[in-house]
């Protein structure tokens, strides 16, 4: 009996321990095999650093404003009478946009047009006695103010018609029509916009630390996200004589000209005051750069060992000193050399020492002066 159990111990021991073994064997097999893995390439499109020249500029954001603008508007009530204008129409100055009723009016000049009639004969009747001394000069002053109190009803009568009669107090460009044929419009009611628009203003404002850099006649480039709004140029022409204490910053005003009215009153424009000097730099596509609050950084491709001594291409992550943008582009001012291979599309799924593959079939944007598609 006791023979019995000593033999089921042993049994049970040794089947334990081949149990053990087998996944002992197991174990280590994964281990080895997880130490052999090696994660598998990340597609990136990468481009090479290049040096190059940029112009010194300051930079800023700024809002189209016509040289002369105005919401054209009803200087007297009234029911319009004719429209003698299209929207969107170019005119020129004293151009008749709209004319009011004026039937009444027409009525009342003529009525003090006859009394201004009947006073001047009156008066010349009051000349040739008064020369003969057969009126007193009281009388003859009283008919003469008569006469002037006459032509001033005709003027005041002919100055009333006139109001009736809108007309573009500048050359430019209308906007649509807010009114139409037959409707009653009241004192101050908006009939039509009309901007004078070639050549325009930019206003825009730079920070206060940049006043001394500024001065009128300083060249301007002025980009806008529209095709037909692309890298236009003008000079400043005013720089205001205070600094905002709200945001201290100062204002700036240039004027460009603005053929067929690329740029419209209040579009939205990218200001580069042009200073004259150049500096070096690195251009890279700004999707190049990875922003973070401890340092803005790029992944270099270069020529890595993996721990078995095996070459394969992967990335070093390199912290950068970034400067002004200009286009799809950003300026390096250190951190690269020229020649050395950056990530340019692919970096946020990257880590230092990662493998890469480069695949640049398809790449970023990366151009200083970029137009829009269908451009």
């Amino acid at each position: 009996m006791a023979r019995r159990m000593w033999l089921m111990l042993l049994v049970v021991v040794l089947f334990i321990a081949a149990i053990g073994t087998y996944k002992f064997l197991q174990i280590r097999a994964a281990i080895a095999s997880g130490s052999n893995f090696q994660q598998p390439p990340e597609a990136v499109t990468t481009v090479v650093a290049k040096q190059d020249e940029w112009s010194t500029s300051l930079s800023g954001i700024g809002t189209v404003e016509a040289v002369h603008g105005a919401m054209l508007s009803a200087d007297l009530s009234g029911v319009v009478r004719s429209i003698e204008f299209q929207s969107g129409q170019d005119v020129a100055a004293g151009r008749t946009l709209l004319r009011l009723e004026t039937g009444q009016e027409q009525a009342q000049l003529a009525q003090a047009q006859a009394q201004l009639d009947l006073a001047n004969l009156n008066l010349e009747r009051a000349k040739q006695l008064l020369a003969k001394a057969l009126i007193a000069q009281a009388e003859f002053d009283r008919i003469q103010a008569g006469a002037r109190s006459a032509e001033a009803n005709v003027a005041a009568t002919r100055a009333t018609i006139a109001r009736k009669t809108v007309r573009a107090p500048f050359a430019g460009r209308l906007g649509i029509r807010q009114v139409d044929l037959g409707q009653r419009v009241n004192e101050g009611d908006a009939i039509v916009s009309l901007q004078a628009i070639d050549p325009v203003y930019v206003n825009f404002s730079l920070p206060q630390g940049d006043v001394s850099l500024l001065k009128v006649g300083t060249a301007v480039r002025i980009s806008a996200d529209t095709s037909q709004a692309h890298a236009m140029t003008g000079t400043i022409t005013a720089i205001n004589s205070v600094i905002n204490e709200n945001t201290r910053n100062i204002d700036v005003q240039a004027t460009l000209r603005n053929p067929g009215g690329r740029l419209k009153p209040g579009m939205f424009v990218d200001v580069a005051v042009e200073l004259g000097a150049t500096e070096r730099v690195i251009a890279l596509p700004a999707t190049a750069i990875n922003y973070a609050p401890y340092g803005n950084s790029v992944y270099v491709v270069e020529n890595m060992k993996n721990p078995k001594g095996k070459e394969y291409r992967g990335v070093s992550q390199r912290f950068v000193q970034t400067g002004r943008g200009r286009g799809d582009q950003i300026a390096i001012l250190s951190g690269l050399k020229p020649g050395e291979e950056i990530v340019t599309s692919g970096g946020f799924k990257l880590r230092p020492g990662a493998a890469v593959e480069v695949n640049n079939t398809i790449t970023p944007a990366n151009s200083p002066n970029p137009r829009p598609g269908n451009s």
